[in-house]
C-alpha cells in the first residue's frame, strides 16, 4: 500500500494500516517522529521525496494524506491505473473511504459517512464501542463458531440460525431455554445477554458511578478526591461548564459531553441515567462530572435515585458550589454578623418558579443567591421589587467566577432591574446573582480583578 504524506494525519493513518497487517510505502519529503519510528519495521518503507506517479506501480490502494494539491496528483495518477485512493478529509479526491473501525476480540465493525463527516464517524465509532460488552465478545465468537459447525453438520437452514444463536448466547449465562427471537415477551431476556458479565463485575465492586463536583471552574479548586476519581475513571460524562483543563485529569477515560448548550440538551436526563447504569453494569468506573456541586441545582439527586433504583453502586464527591465560591471570589461573604445570618440559593432558570421560591422571603437579614439566571437578570430583579424589596438594596453579578476572565458588576437592585449589568454577561457564560446587604462589603474586600461598582454600574 502507498501512503503519501508525512504529517500527524498520515501517522494516524499509518497506525490503522499497520493494525491491518499491511505493507506500507510512505512517500513524503519530511516525516514526523511517529512515522520515523515505524520505519524501523519491516512492514514500512519510507521514501523522503515528492510523490511520483510511478509510486503507484504494483499498488492496490493508496492513501493521500498530504496537501489538496498533492492529493489531487495522487488521485489523477491513480485514476489512470484503476487504483482506489483514500484522500484523508478530502472527499473530492477520494474513490475509497476508510471507515471508523472497532476491532475487539475477533469482531470488527466499520462506520463510514463517505468522507463527508469524519467527525461524525468518530462519534459513532465511540458510541458503538461503548455499547459493546467489554468481556463477552470472545465468548460470543467461540459459541457462534461452535454452533455454526453443528448447524452445518445438521443441515440447519440459514433462516433458522439467528434465533438459535440468540438462545445459545443466553444459555451462556444460565438463561431459560425456549426463547424466541420474534417473541416480544422474551426480548428483554435476550437483551440481557449484553449485561451478565457486567452484573458480575458490579458484585465484585468493579463497576460503579461517581457523581463528582468540578467546582466553579478553576482546576485549582478541585478536591483531591475529585482528581483521584478522574484519574481512575474509564468513562467521563461531563457538562457544559466543566473546564477543559479539568478533563485532562481523565487521561485514560472516554469522555462524552452530555450537557446543555444554547438551550438544547445533547442527551435527556433519562438517557444520561441509562448510559451511566449501562456502563457501570459492564464493570466500568464512570464519572458523572458537573460544575459546582452535584447536589446543588445539578440534578445529582435525580441521578443518585436512578442509580439506587437500578442497584448500581455510586458515591458522591462534593464540589465547591458557585453559590458560595462566586460571591467569595468577588469579595462578598454570603453571611456576615449584623448583615445576614442566612442565605437562600435559588434557580433563576424559570421566573415563575423563582417567584414562588422567594414569595415568603423577608428582604432583611438574608442573602439571596441566584444561579442559572443570567439571561433573566432584569426580570428576576423586577420580581423582587414587586415583592417589596427596596430599590437601593445592594446587588452584584459575577460572571465566569474563578477564571482569568472573571467579571463583576456591583450596584443596586433597582439598577439591576433596569438592565445595568447586561454588559458584563457573555453569551453562554456562567453567572451568579447576589442580592443583599453583604454586597456592600465588597468595596473593602473585593479582589483586584473586580470591576469597581460605579464604573461597572453606571459606566
Amino acid at each position: 500500500m502507498l501512503l503519501v504524506g508525512g504529517g500527524p494525519v498520515a501517522a494516524a493513518k499509518l497506525r490503522q494500516l499497520l493494525a491491518s497487517a499491511a505493507d506500507v510505502h510512505v512517500v513524503s519529503p519530511e516525516v514526523v517522529e511517529d512515522i520515523e519510528r515505524a520505519g524501523a519495521s519491516s512492514a514500512v518503507r519510507i521514501s523522503r521525496r515528492e510523490f511520483s506517479p510511478s509510486d503507484l506501480d504494483d499498488v492496490w490502494l493508496a492513501v493521500a494524506a498530504a496537501t489538496p494539491a498533492v492529493n489531487r496528483q495522487v488521485a489523477e495518477a491513480a485514476e489512470s491505473r484503476r487504483i482506489f485512493v483514500n484522500a484523508v478529509d478530502d472527499p473530492a479526491n477520494a474513490t475509497a473511504f476508510l471507515s471508523g473501525v472497532i476491532r475487539r476480540e475477533g469482531v470488527t465493525l466499520a462506520i463510514s459517512t463517505s468522507g463527508e463527516a469524519p467527525g461524525l464517524t468518530a462519534l459513532l465509532r465511540q458510541g458503538l464501542d461503548e455499547l459493546l460488552p467489554r468481556r463477552d465478545l470472545a465468548r460470543w465468537v467461540r459459541a457462534s463458531r461452535e454452533e455454526r459447525r453443528k448447524w452445518k453438520a445438521d443441515g440447519v437452514p440459514m433462516e433458522e440460525r439467528r434465533p438459535l444463536l440468540l438462545e445459545a448466547l443466553n444459555n451462556l449465562y444460565g438463561r431459560p431455554k425456549g426463547l424466541h427471537y420474534d417473541s416480544p415477551s422474551s426480548t428483554p431476556k435476550v437483551v440481557q445477554a449484553f449485561r451478565p458479565a457486567a452484573a458480575e463485575a458490579v458484585n465484585r465492586g468493579e463497576g460503579h458511578v461517581s457523581l463528582v463536583g468540578a467546582g466553579p471552574g478553576d482546576p485549582a479548586l478541585l478536591t483531591r478526591k475529585a482528581i483521584a476519581t478522574l484519574r481512575a475513571s474509564d468513562l467521563v460524562l461531563y457538562d457544559a461548564l466543566v473546564d477543559d483543563r479539568v478533563l485532562r485529569y481523565a487521561r485514560h477515560a472516554q469522555r462524552f459531553f452530555v450537557g446543555k448548550r444554547e438551550g438544547r440538551h445533547v442527551l435527556t436526563q433519562e438517557k444520561i441515567n441509562a448510559l451511566m447504569i449501562r456502563a457501570a453494569r459492564r464493570g466500568r468506573r464512570v464519572v458523572r462530572l458537573k460544575g459546582g456541586d452535584p447536589f446543588v441545582l445539578g440534578r445529582g439527586g435525580e441521578e443518585a435515585l436512578a442509580l439506587r433504583a437500578a442497584g448500581v453502586p455510586f458515591e458522591v464527591v462534593p464540589g465547591i458550589t458557585s453559590a458560595i465560591a462566586a460571591p467569595a471570589l468577588a469579595g462578598i461573604p454570603v453571611t456576615h454578623r449584623g448583615l445576614a445570618a442566612s442565605f437562600l440559593v435559588v434557580s433563576g432558570h424559570d421566573i415563575e418558579a423563582f417567584s414562588s421560591a422567594t414569595s415568603g422571603l423577608e428582604p432583611r437579614g438574608v442573602t439571596l443567591v441566584v444561579l442559572m439566571g443570567l439571561a433573566r437578570t432584569a426580570a428576576l430583579a423586577g420580581r423582587l421589587l414587586d415583592r417589596g424589596w427596596a430599590g437601593d438594596t445592594p446587588a452584584a453579578v459575577i460572571v465566569d467566577a474563578s477564571s482569568s476572565g472573571q467579571r463583576v458588576w456591583r450596584g443596586t437592585l433597582g439598577e439591576l432591574a433596569g438592565g445595568a449589568s447586561n454588559h458584563v454577561a457573555g453569551a453562554g457564560a456562567p453567572g451568579t446573582i447576589v442580592v443583599g446587604e453583604v454586597v456592600s462589603l465588597a468595596e473593602a474586600l473585593c479582589q483586584p480583578s473586580t470591576i469597581r461598582p460605579h464604573t461597572a454600574a453606571r459606566g
